[in-house]
C-alpha cells in the first residue's frame, strides 16, 4: 500500500484529487494539507506513514516550493510531486531545485496519476507531457549555448519569450511554442518591459538588441 499526503489550499480540488488516487486499491491518502505550514506539520505528525505527497504551489503563508524544500529536507525518504496549474518553466525549475521529484498539472487522468505514483516510489521523474517537453528544451538550449542567460536580470523564460517577441509572434503564437499558457505569456511580457523600461514590443526589442 502506498500511502499519500495531498496538499492544497482549495477542498475541492483536494477531494478531486484524493477521488482519483483512491480508484486504485494500491493507494491510499492518509490525510489532506490546507497550506503550506499544515503540509510540514502533518508530515512531522505522519513521516512514517507517508511516501508520496501531492503539492499545490501556490497557497497562503507557506507556499508548496517552500514547504517542499523544508519536507525534502527533513524527510528524505518521502517523494514530493508538485500538482498545479502552473504549466511555466520557471515554477517547475524552482520545484525541482526545491527538492520535488515530479511536476503535473491538476487536469490529469486518474491513470496518468497513478503512473506518476508509481514513477516517483520508483525514483523517476513523472511529469505531465507539456512540462516533459518543456524541460527538454531547456536542456537542449543549455547544451547548445555557453552565453549567459540572465541578460537585463531576465529569467532564461523571460528571455525565451523576449526571443520570439522579437520574431513578431503574437500572445498565443508564443504560448504554443513555448507550450505555456497566453496568461503566463502576458506576465513574462509584463516582466520584460519592466526590467528593460520598456513600454512596447519594439522598444523592448530595440534595448535588448535583439534583431527583428
Amino acid at each position: 500500500m502506498i500511502r499519500v499526503l495531498i496538499v492544497d489550499d482549495l477542498p475541492k480540488l483536494a477531494e478531486t484529487l484524493r477521488d482519483k488516487i483512491e480508484l486504485s486499491s494500491d493507494f491510499r491518502v492518509e490525510a489532506l494539507a490546507n497550506s503550506g505550514e499544515d503540509a510540514v506539520q502533518r508530515m512531522r505528525d505522519l513521516s512514517s506513514t507517508v511516501d508520496i505527497v501531492f503539492m499545490d504551489i501556490h497557497m497562503p503563508g507557506i507556499g508548496g516550493i517552500e514547504a517542499t524544500r523544508i519536507i525534502a529536507a527533513e524527510h528524505p525518504h518521502v517523494k514530493v510531486v508538485m500538482c498545479t496549474v502552473y504549466d511555466d518553466e520557471d515554477h517547475l525549475l524552482q520545484a525541482l531545485m526545491a527538492g520535488a521529484v515530479g511536476y503535473l498539472l491538476k487536469d490529469e487522468s486518474p491513470q496518468k496519476v497513478h503512473r506518476s505514483i508509481y514513477e516517483a516510489i520508483e525514483d523517476g521523474i513523472p511529469m505531465s507531457a507539456a512540462l516533459a517537453r518543456m524541460s527538454l528544451q531547456f536542456m537542449r538550449r543549455k547544451a547548445q549555448t555557453a552565453q549567459p542567460v540572465q541578460d537585463f536580470d531576465l529569467t532564461q523564460r523571460e528571455t525565451d519569450v523576449l526571443d520570439q517577441l522579437a520574431t513578431g509572434l503574437t500572445y498565443e503564437q508564443i504560448a504554443d511554442k513555448l507550450f505555456i499558457s497566453h496568461g503566463t505569456v502576458r506576465k513574462h511580457v509584463e516582466n520584460i518591459y519592466r526590467k528593460l523600461g520598456a513600454s512596447n514590443r519594439m522598444e523592448a526589442v530595440k534595448k535588448s538588441g535583439k534583431a527583428v
